[in-house]
């Protein structure tokens, strides 16, 4: 399950990856802060991808995932458009049959997501002003 949407991120929706033998579940869940990291307050983000190329990149780091921690599975998710304070605009879940390797799926999948996929950020400030952002490497 690789996708970009333009509606709220289910997270549960994630979880049909999931195998019955699975012992180990993890998510990671990127949610819209209400400051920058200039200390700014943020009122939302918005974002654009290359979604046909995002999507194949989400492919590409999931098979990698395979190949460094086994037998897991994972999906990914990215929102865009203009999401509030609070919502999720990322997720991503990696499951295994031990903890481990789902941990170490999930943390491989979004930090190459951040460094690969082609996804652009604004923050919207509260003070009407906008900027757009680097792509975060972690």
């Amino acid at each position: 399950m690789y996708e970009i949407v333009r509606e709220r991120i289910d997270p549960h929706a994630l979880e049909r990856v999931a195998r019955r033998g699975d012992g180990g579940i993890v998510t990671f869940l990127g949610v819209v802060r209400d400051d920058a990291h200039n200390g700014r307050p943020v009122r939302a983000l918005w974002y654009e991808a290359h979604e046909a190329m995002a999507v194949a990149e989400f492919g590409a780091i999931a098979s990698e995932a395979r190949e460094r921690f086994g037998d897991v599975r994972v999906a990914m998710v990215h929102r865009i458009g203009e999401l509030g304070v609070g919502e999720i605009s990322v997720a991503v879940l990696a499951a295994a049959a031990h903890r481990g390797s789902a941990f170490d799926a999930c943390r491989y999948a979004i930090d190459q997501l951040k460094r690969r996929a082609p996804i652009w950020k604004k923050e919207l400030y509260a003070d009407g002003s906008g900027e757009w952002k680097e792509t975060d490497t972690g």
